[in-house]
């Protein structure tokens, strides 16, 4: 018990003390930029899905 109490303890110490937590406006643009950067892989990815499907059409109807 008295391992957890201590275990407790010097996480809130390191929380509280030692983390620096970012401001508000560093929070904004870590978050617009996890946005625009999910949105040009998903594109990507789009693109390369619609090429792979282009692809195995045609090799399907040649196999047809």
């Amino acid at each position: 018990m008295d391992k957890i109490k201590l275990y407790v303890r010097e996480s809130y110490n390191e929380l509280m003390h030692k983390v620096s937590w970012p401001t508000s406006s560093e929070l904004q643009e870590s978050a617009i930029t996890v946005l625009v950067a999910t949105c040009i892989i998903s594109l990507v990815i789009f693109f390369i899905d619609s090429v792979f499907e282009g692809a195995l059409g045609l090799i399907y109807q040649m196999a047809a």
